[in-house]
């Protein structure tokens, strides 16, 4: 029988997307109320979709990195993604002028890996529940983070490695002052 080793803790995060300044920071805000005090936080950086969120969200947009709260178990990612739906119908109402004013995509980032939770089934995503995937977007290799051929153009960009990698080092530092670093679950 295959022993369970024990699983580490991972730093959830969140991409806020929009072209209007004022909902980011709206949207930003109310993370940090559900999921805790800003850890990290990228500067507004390029949103390059291929024109995929043109006609719903407009032209123009920016996206900001925000890392919450302590780090924690992975296993509720489908929850983190169903709340930030959630999330996103409320600024829908109250921003009516756009079909989508915001766009949020939660994930985590480990030692090894940045992990997205999508709505989306594809070929590279692993099912969790309640219509939520799960994709690895990055991979932490030879002291970099490598992308893959699904890699969003958004995620190969050296601010999200530099933010990914602060997260990691954060995650790192948590780890060894913890009792959890590389060591096996003894309960």
């Amino acid at each position: 029988m295959a022993e369970v080793l024990y699983v580490e803790p991972v730093v959830r995060f969140c991409a806020v997307i929009s072209q209007d300044d004022q909902v980011r920071s709206e949207a930003i805000e109310r993370l940090s109320q559900h999921w805790g005090v800003i850890t990290n936080q990228s500067a507004p950086l390029p949103f390059v979709a291929g024109g995929y969120y043109a006609a719903s969200m407009g032209d123009g947009l920016r996206k900001v990195l925000v890392a919450l709260g302590d780090p924690l178990d992975a296993g509720s990612m489908a929850d983190w993604k169903l709340w930030t739906n959630d999330v996103e119908l409320e600024f829908a109402k109250k921003y009516p002028q756009q079909p989508r004013p915001l766009n949020l995509d939660p994930g985590y980032i480990t030692q090894a890996k940045l992990v997205l939770a999508t709505t989306k089934d594809r070929d590279h995503r692993v099912y969790l529940r309640d219509g939520i995937f799960g994709e690895i977007t990055l991979t932490y290799t030879a002291k970099r983070w490598i992308h893959h051929r699904w890699t969003y153009p958004d995620y190969r960009i050296d601010e999200v490695a530099k933010f990914a990698t602060e997260c990691r080092n954060s995650l790192r530092a948590f780890l060894k002052r913890s009792t959890g670093f590389r060591q096996r679950d003894t309960n």
